[in-house]
């Protein structure tokens, strides 16, 4: 069972400041790729979308409505930058907080491969050699989340990104530690919503189901 609780090593749990209860931040997976759909952990790798992978990105913008975003993040890998423009989003921004984990000597690999030299590895739970630590990312996904913040009271955000850094985000935004994500199960181009009820910070949907999927 993972800790919920943030712990010395990834600094204190994301505090926002008071937020607006019309906060609507919504955190965009990527398409499907040939990787994803293999479960080969893509960080760095800049892979493309499959022919799916286009189409889930083109249902998900249908899924958005007539949602008018105050400010649009992107991952820059190809595989975020492409699903936000065949969503219909206009990115106001790309930056490298919101790249997928590094998963440094595993890139490219399966769990079960992985698993055949250390077999209780996860990535919530375990070292990633060459990679990034749970310190590291929770305080991207705080730089993150601290920029949302500042923005919600705006209009809604849209951040597009990756499975497991997204998933970050969303333990990070209630308060609680990276290895939380391993709780939020998330497919490709399948969208979550991350909200406000008294100031507080809520997941208020999440992994909602992609019609192209």
């Amino acid at each position: 069972m993972p800790p919920t609780q943030a712990g010395p090593d990834e600094g204190p749990a994301f505090v926002a400041p008071e937020l607006p209860d019309s906060a609507e931040v919504w955190l965009l997976r990527h398409g499907e790729t040939e990787w994803s759909a293999s479960g080969q952990h893509t960080g760095r790798t800049d892979i493309p979308l499959t022919e799916a992978g286009k189409e889930q990105a083109r249902a998900m913008g249908n899924m958005l409505g007539d949602l008018s975003p105050a400010l649009v993040l992107s991952s820059p890998r190809r595989r975020a930058r492409d699903s936000a423009e065949l969503a219909g989003l206009r990115v106001d921004e790309t930056t490298e907080d919101l790249a997928e984990w590094d998963y440094g000597d595993y890139e490219g690999m399966t769990t079960a491969e992985i698993r055949e030299a250390d077999p209780d590895w996860t990535v919530w739970t375990s070292d990633t050699p060459g990679g990034e630590t749970r310190a590291q990312i929770a305080h991207r996904a705080d730089r993150v989340l601290s920029r949302v913040a500042a923005a919600v009271a705006n209009g809604p955000v849209v951040l597009v990104g990756h499975g497991h850094f997204s998933r970050a985000l969303a333990a990070r935004w209630i308060g609680l530690a990276v290895s939380g994500g391993a709780n939020l199960l998330l497919g490709t181009a399948a969208p979550s919503v991350l909200g406000a009820q008294y100031g507080v910070p809520v997941i208020e949907r999440w992994n909602l189901p992609n019609p192209a999927a």
